[in-house]
């Protein structure tokens, strides 16, 4: 063989060992490449395919319509009307603060909601919308839509707004609803969706998670900007259930429009211990709460010194005045310290030490026994029981009757008032005088009394039973109260003692004399009604002003006593039981009562309430 021969051979062997050298590693990556679409296409195929599939389709949570609140007609009270909003998924876009720059260009946003955005993507995950604006108008919705593509992960939406079509005349038994806060969030996803709403107050509150419902979803088909495509399911929401309430709002409208402001009505089933009616003055407009309150509203509200924001009702506290005198009464008959006969002498004043508590009458009532002592509401005979029984004794009886005590209303915050005792007044540092018994015998001193509270006493004397306030009727299909009387537990008061109680009541309207007789219920409603009158200082008056003839008209409108009154009807079988309480109203016979009457009067015109015999408790 040549050397040319040699060579060529050499290079032929040279070429074919590179040859299978690089058939070798082109084999080895074939066989990599394959078990790589091995795995992909059999081994992770499916996960590979959801992840597709998760990139074109948009899994979104809905939130539920909340249940509505309806009053004892079934009107609707809390309900909910649909709107435009503006939400925002954060997975949805690389850059929060950009898209959100952008979505200013088209809807201007505040700093303040710029931050309230950027803090709830902080709080909630990446995949639970976040609202960008509420209550958007047909052309700012329009725009957004237009700019969709420069605007990821912002999508247009129909949500729900709560409205409450009685505006400021049920808000503070209903109440209202605002977005949850970082307290709020208890484990329960249904609050991290947009346009969610908690009660703040009422029974938007109290049956908060009863009214809330539960979450539904959407799945929607978005292009490779997040756009949406179209709807491809949806399952709504189940809402939440309706609550019924047993106040009438009709009822509550007509009572509206005759009071004052500083004034307190509740009206009760005497019964059952349904609150028919709870109205005061001033209130508020619970539907500004939706869009948010201004800066200026809110001063508005809580510099005004009629406080509307208020609920007096459950939350006003006042000394009871001689709405009290019952109390007293009983607990006397209870500790054998009287007897119904025995008549105690009125000058005008007692003198206890070198102190002189007056009668409200200057001359004196005379000689006088329980039942003429509470028709003419002489003070002075009530100064005399209450020496004779001491300050616990009169407490106890009173906490029977549901003052000072915590009472079963659904409405958050509502207080339970004070009933003072000998031990109370030692924890606050001081101590228990017999001036004390004595002032506190007329219902003046301590006493911190609920409007809703004294309508519990005028409901537990019509009837002697232990009757529990309360709103709630039924949530959704069930119900939740009894109607019957004796479904209450007896006070367990001599029906003697509650007889004499209730006949006394009686002559305060109704016989010459009585302090309330100007309220006397019209002939021809066929009903008759017990009650009790009552006026509370506010400012002592001094012996000096006695003696130089001082009237209550000579003082500034907020020195004046309030006005208190009490009652029940029908007095041969108790329906409704009723108190009035006008701040300021100087008389209990001038301001309350008459009140109180038309109150009734639209009570029974409105309710027509059947009789019933066998339930009722004759005086």
């Amino acid at each position: 063989m040549s050397r040319r021969q040699k060579e060529a051979e050499r290079v032929r062997g040279i070429f074919a060992r590179r040859a299978l050298l690089l058939g070798a590693g082109q084999l080895g990556l074939l066989a990599v490449l394959a078990h790589r679409l091995h795995r992909l296409q059999v081994v992770e195929g499916e996960r590979y395919a959801t992840l597709a599939e998760e990139n074109r389709l948009s899994a979104r949570l809905l939130a539920p319509p909340r249940g509505r609140v309806l009053d004892a007609a079934g009107r609707v009270v809390a309900g909910n009307q649909q709107h435009w909003r503006a939400l925002l998924v954060a997975e949805q876009t690389t850059d929060v603060a950009a898209t959100l720059q952008t979505f200013a260009h088209i809807v201007p946003l505040t700093d303040a909601e710029r931050a309230r955005i950027e803090r709830e993507v902080r709080r909630r995950r990446r995949f639970v919308p976040v609202v960008v604006r509420e209550f958007l108008t047909w052309e700012e919705m329009a725009r957004i839509e237009l700019n969709a593509p420069d605007l990821p992960g912002i999508s247009v939406d129909v949500g729900t707004t709560r409205v409450y079509p009685e505006g400021e005349h049920l808000a503070h038994v209903v109440g209202y609803v605002a977005p949850p806060s970082e307290r709020d969030m208890d484990g329960d996803p249904l609050l991290e969706l947009p346009g969610i709403r908690v009660g703040r107050s009422g029974v938007e509150r109290h049956h908060d998670r009863a009214l809330r419902g539960r979450a539904g979803t959407v799945q929607l088909e978005v292009n490779a900007v997040g756009r949406v495509i179209r709807e491809l399911d949806r399952r709504e929401g189940v809402q939440g259930d309706d609550v019924q309430i047993s106040v009438d709002a009709e009822l509550q409208k007509a009572i509206r429009g005759k009071i004052e402001e500083g004034t307190s009505v509740v009206l009760m089933d005497a019964r059952n211990g349904e609150v028919l009616a709870m109205a005061s003055q001033p209130s508020f407009d619970p539907n500004i709460f939706n869009s948010g309150v201004s800066a200026a509203q809110w001063r508005e509200w809580t510099r005004n010194r009629a406080t509307p924001l208020i609920n007096k009702p459950t939350n006003g506290l006042y000394a009871p005045g001689s709405t009290f005198k019952m109390m007293v009464g009983l607990a006397a008959l209870e500790a054998r310290v009287a007897t119904p006969g025995e008549r105690v002498f009125c000058p005008g004043h007692m003198d206890l030490g070198n102190a002189r508590f007056h009668c409200w009458r200057r001359g004196g009532h005379g000689h006088v026994d329980l039942r003429q002592s509470l028709k003419v509401s002489c003070d002075i005979y009530y100064y005399e029981m209450a020496k004779r029984l001491g300050i616990d004794r009169i407490a106890a009886m009173a906490r029977r009757f549901g003052l000072g005590v915590p009472l079963e209303i659904e409405l958050p915050g509502a207080r339970d008032g004070l009933v003072p005792t000998r031990e109370w007044r030692r924890a606050q540092g001081g101590s228990w005088s017999p001036g004390d018994t004595v002032v506190h015998g007329i219902g003046q001193g301590f006493y911190q009394l609920t409007p809703l509270s004294l309508a519990t006493m005028a409901a537990r004397l019509a009837t002697g039973r232990a009757v529990q306030p309360h709103l709630t009727r039924s949530i959704g299909d069930r119900p939740v109260r009894g109607t019957r009387a004796e479904d209450w537990p007896s006070l367990g008061i001599p029906e003697a003692h509650l007889r004499l109680m209730r006949d006394s009541m009686w002559a305060v309207v109704n016989e010459p004399g009585g302090t309330a007789l100007a309220a006397k219920l019209p002939a021809d409603l066929g009903v008759q009604m017990a009650g009790k009158t009552g006026t509370t200082q506010v400012r002592r008056v001094s012996r000096e002003q006695r003696e130089r003839g001082f009237r209550v008209e000579q003082m500034p409108r907020e020195w004046r006593p309030h006005a208190l009154f009490v009652a029940y009807a029908p007095h041969d079988n108790p329906v409704f039981a009723v108190s009035v309480v006008v701040e300021h109203g100087t008389s209990g016979s001038a301001a309350a009562a008459p009140l109180a009457r038309d109150v009734l009067v639209e009570a029974f015109q409105r309710l027509r309430p059947a009789p019933r015999v066998a339930e009722a408790t004759r005086g």
